[in-house]
């Protein structure tokens, strides 16, 4: 075959591609996209390249308290954005507040994804007293506000990390469990479903293998946006007080240590963690709003 015809062969835009391309397309979600990876590997990277472990007691002085952003220490350290009450560095605090919000947030989500798609599928695919039992459930959660549930279950569960991420994850499960259901409904009067049925396949290889898989796009879509919303809860609840303990501080937990000290004028304890928290929120909104846009063609512009 010469070379002429080989160029007239057309590439095969793959499923795949043309996802990549579209997204690509949208410089504000690019650049969204572009920076929550940059702060996942920040996160991730925080042990390494953060100036101080500012919860390691060898590391920090009493000494360099309240420091201004810029000002340097007796010992000639740079804090680019100050010191807090204990004298811990404000960009290393940050890296490890945002590291622990992060986690608390993917954690949370995944294991919320995991509960309620299962019971979410269920409820559609055997129906009746079952599909019931599930829903009002479901319902009877969303009838109170996820803030107000949260500290219930903490208030019961006690701090800690683990807790946390139990109480956001029994938050979030009945989102997705109405939404899965919802679709699953729909695919599961499709031929594909009644053909694997009249071939007496496995329940679990009916739902798993062929009912889950053409469900999931809207619920890529919820999962990164509570991802941002399991976030915020979580900045909540450690800023009242009942969330991740002291010797695991996230960003909220950093903003409410220099809430009281806005007033003094020491602005920067409680401002750059919140405006970290702020970004790192709208940042994953954007991503998942453009997600939403993609994956459902009518939203598109």
């Amino acid at each position: 075959m010469s070379d002429v015809a080989i160029e007239a062969i057309p590439a095969v835009e793959t499923p795949l591609r043309r996802f990549i391309a579209d997204y690509c397309a949208n410089r504000l979600a690019l650049a969204a996209l572009v920076v929550v990876l940059v702060l996942a590997l920040l996160s991730l990277l925080a042990p390494w390249i953060a100036p101080q472990n500012p919860y390691d007691l060898t590391q920090i002085s009493i000494f360099d308290n309240m420091l201004k952003p810029g000002e340097r220490s007796m010992d000639g350290n740079l804090f680019v954005l100050g010191t807090d009450e204990q004298g811990r560095d404000m960009l290393s605090a940050m890296l490890y507040g945002l590291k622990m919000s992060l986690f608390v947030g993917a954690a949370s989500t995944a294991m919320g994804l995991a509960v309620g798609v299962s019971l979410g599928v269920t409820a559609a695919y055997f129906g009746g007293r079952i599909d019931a039992a599930i829903m009002r459930l479901v319902d009877l959660q969303l009838s109170f506000p996820a803030i107000l549930i949260a500290l219930i279950l903490l208030a019961v569960l006690g701090k800690g990390v683990d807790k946390v991420i139990l109480a956001l994850t029994l938050v979030q499960w009945a989102y997705y469990a109405r939404t899965v259901r919802g679709n699953a409904l729909v695919e599961r009067r499709r031929e594909y479903i009644e053909a694997a049925q009249c071939l007496a396949l496995p329940r679990s290889r009916i739902i798993f293998r062929h009912l889950l898989p053409n469900c999931m796009a809207p619920l890529i879509v919820i999962a990164t946006v509570q991802v941002a919303h399991a976030i915020s809860l979580e900045a909540t609840l450690s800023f009242l007080g009942v969330g991740v303990p002291i010797t695991e501080p996230s960003l909220g937990l950093l903003i409410s240590n220099g809430y009281k000290y806005i007033l003094s004028g020491k602005y920067w304890v409680s401002l750059f963690p919140g405006l970290l928290l702020l970004f790192t929120i709208l940042t994953i909104n954007l991503v998942g709003d453009h997600l939403r846009d993609l994956l459902n063609p009518r939203l598109k512009t």
